[in-house]
């Protein structure tokens, strides 16, 4: 699975934390190398004119904004959006109970990331945003998240592909 960037926005709309990974490239053996040094927009895709991040975090929420309405006008109440795929990227969506979105665009080979974003809200960002008292509880002014272990431990997450286990979960190594 390759991941392309991520995104948090905050209950106001507002983009609170991004991040982008180079897209790998692919060496003629078919193993995948270090990242391409070119320049990427949306999420690893090449786009026909380069977007400045901010313009690129409106796009992407305003995309999830109107995906999720409309699914909730054709389904009801009850469904919810989950992801939806280009044949560039798919994208996938998590929303907390306390109206915080997660985002993430990853390779359309990816399955559901549902579980990832969930194990990303519980395990980095209320672990080190939430119960921080430094954080502010509101981020206004675009004044996002800026935390170093939420940082370390999101990158430990995504780039190395350590997965966290839920809070409630009893871990058990498999030897």
């Amino acid at each position: 699975m390759v991941v392309y960037s991520f995104y948090i926005f905050d209950r106001h709309a507002e983009c609170i934390y991004k991040k982008r990974w180079p897209p790998p490239s692919m060496s003629s053996s078919g193993k995948i190398s270090k990242p391409a040094p070119q320049a990427y927009v949306n999420g690893g895709v090449s786009a026909r004119s380069t977007l400045s991040a901010e313009d690129d975090a409106k796009l992407v929420f305003g995309t999830v904004f109107s995906l999720r309405n409309m699914v909730r006008k054709l389904g009801g109440d009850d469904d919810s959006f989950l992801s939806y795929r280009t044949s560039q990227y798919k994208l996938h969506y998590y929303e907390t109970p306390t109206n915080i979105k997660f985002v993430m665009l990853t390779d359309t080979k990816s399955g559901s990331m549902r579980i990832a974003l969930q194990q990303i809200y519980v395990n980095c960002y209320v672990e080190y945003v939430v119960k921080n008292p430094l954080s502010p509880v509101e981020h206004p002014g675009g004044i996002g998240v800026n935390n170093e272990l939420f940082e370390a431990s999101l990158e430990q997450f995504v780039v190395r592909g350590i997965h966290l286990v839920p809070y409630n979960v009893p871990y058990s190594p498999v030897l």
